[in-house]
């Protein structure tokens, strides 16, 4: 399976919550990479409407940062 690299901007506490999923992940050595991957394909495989929720995060992360 081919692998692209691509790089993101996240807001610093998302970076906390994925460093203590490193942790929490630490006896199978997943690292951040492994982990933000692994979200996205639950995200993925999961059966509700992504662009429907995707874009409700959208908002909510747009209202919350104008804030």
């Amino acid at each position: 399976m081919a692998r692209t690299k691509m790089g993101v901007s996240i807001r610093t506490e998302l970076v906390d919550e994925l460093d203590s999923l490193v942790d929490e992940c630490s006896d199978l050595g997943a690292s951040r990479s492994e982990i933000v991957e692994a979200i996205l394909t639950a995200y993925f495989q999961n059966d509700e409407d992504q662009i429907k929720q995707t874009r409700e995060l959208i908002i909510r992360n747009r209202k919350r940062s104008n804030s």
